[in-house]
């Protein structure tokens, strides 16, 4: 036996909440990105996976805000055309979550919750040195919806943890 749901007489936020608890495991990115002073922004984002690996391709969606500015990551993305995603693990977990406070764009969330910036081999934005992965990307192709921004970003370099990879 199965349960039908018409998502169309749900509010965002129940869809959200059915689709977050059945779409699992759902990797968290934590993407930094680089603004035009040179501000490294630093942001988790649960909406994220990999497309294709031909060309190597991976996605990151962020909500638009309700005043109509947009989110330090999106702004740059969007400026700049480059970022880093990084995947965490156990260790620091707790920064990358830290990494979500609100913070002005004058300000890095990666000084302010104590992780190190290291530079990235072909995009701006810097990595972080203790994330055991990371994709420096390059924006391939982006969608507008009404409510977010899905960026498309070609992986350029990856870099990993020794023990990670065979």
């Amino acid at each position: 036996m199965s349960v039908a749901v018409d998502f169309s007489t749900l509010s965002a936020y129940q869809r959200y909440k059915l689709m977050a608890s059945l779409i699992v495991p759902r990797p968290i990115a934590l993407v930094t990105t680089q603004n035009a002073a040179g501000v490294v922004n630093a942001a988790p984002f649960s909406m994220f996976n990999m497309m294709g690996e031909d060309p190597p391709i991976l996605m990151i969606s962020i909500n638009k805000l309700a005043d109509g500015h947009l989110k330090h990551t999106a702004a740059n993305i969007l400026a700049h055309g480059q970022f880093v995603v990084h995947m965490a693990d156990e260790p620091m977990a707790e920064q990358m979550h830290r990494c979500g406070d609100n913070l002005p764009a004058t300000e890095s969330e990666l000084i302010a919750v104590g992780l190190t910036a290291t530079p990235s081999r072909a995009v701006t934005p810097p990595r972080i040195v203790e994330a055991p992965v990371a994709f420096e990307c390059e924006l391939e192709e982006k969608i507008e919806t009404a409510s977010r921004h899905v960026f498309i970003g070609r992986v350029l370099w990856l870099h990993a943890r020794e023990d990670l990879l065979d």
